[in-house]
């Protein structure tokens, strides 16, 4: 499909060594990201899936080469570490969107969404639907991924700012009482005091068959309604077939009234 959109793939050879659970050692998987990151040859990096051990690499990453070469990265899941790294660390705007592992099953919408992100072709304002829950409009920075990598980047010198932002939350195989604990570790920490709209994207197989209730979505609601910051649930992003892409660092506007995110600027800039 990239090919098709006149992309030219590239990667190392050594893309599929294994160390355990890892696609190689820190330092190929170091090496390999810096080299992407800084070739003339290379305009913007995919993840190929977003397992776990990209946090481990961060410390070996060069923010200053980098922020100058300042290329679109996309992925989410476990890569949100890395996009929260490149907009703290290194001053740069990241893709929170769909990667590679899922082959076939990608939605073609979305795969074409991203391209013309990608391609600073996206017709403006990018609109994402969801569910009203708390009203009201806040434009803001978006920011925001896995909840669980949110809630374990505090204290770290990736963890967001918050202030003024739109944040943006999903997750996958967590049961209700450790996202409710994981949202309020964000609460306890600050980190929710100060934003300015809330997306909730999917919860997916976030499920207790021992505690039927609460669920996912009313702990949520619990912990966020009472920010009393505009609150749209239900939008489609995280780990779905129709993981739409948005980008960390942009402007956007969240309308709580309505339930829709509308991005209001183009993700790169061509010079």
């Amino acid at each position: 499909m990239l090919r098709n959109r006149g992309f030219r793939i590239v990667h190392r050879d050594d893309v599929f060594d294994r160390q355990g659970y890892l696609a190689g050692s820190d330092e190929r998987r170091t090496l390999e990201l810096m080299e992407l990151l800084t070739s003339p040859a290379v305009d913007a990096v995919l993840c190929a899936r977003g397992g776990y051990g990209c946090d481990r690499i961060l410390h070996g990453l060069d923010a200053e080469s980098v922020r100058a070469a300042a290329k679109p990265v996309v992925g989410y899941s476990d890569a949100t570490a890395l996009l929260l790294w490149l907009r703290r660390c290194a001053g740069v705007a990241s893709i929170h969107g769909p990667m590679l592992d899922r082959g076939s099953d990608a939605d073609p919408t979305v795969w074409a969404e991203l391209v013309n992100g990608l391609l600073g072709a996206l017709p403006l304002p990018y609109r994402i639907s969801g569910e009203s829950v708390v009203g009201g409009e806040a434009k803001g920075r978006l920011t925001g991924g896995s909840l669980s990598l949110l809630s374990s980047s505090l204290g770290s010198i990736w963890e967001p700012d918050t202030r003024g932002a739109l944040l943006m939350i999903e997750d996958v195989g967590e049961r209700p009482y450790r996202v409710e604990r994981m949202l309020r570790q964000l609460v306890a920490a600050g980190k929710l005091s100060s934003v300015a709209g809330i997306g909730v994207g999917a919860f997916t197989s976030c499920r207790d068959d021992r505690y039927p209730t609460p669920t996912v979505a009313a702990v949520i609601r619990e912990v966020l309604e009472p920010l009393g910051v505009p609150l749209v649930m239900g939008l489609p992003f995280g780990h779905i077939r129709e993981n739409r892409a948005w980008p960390l660092g942009v402007r956007a506007t969240i309308d709580g009234d309505a339930g829709v995110l509308c991005i209001d600027e183009q993700w790169v800039s061509h010079v």
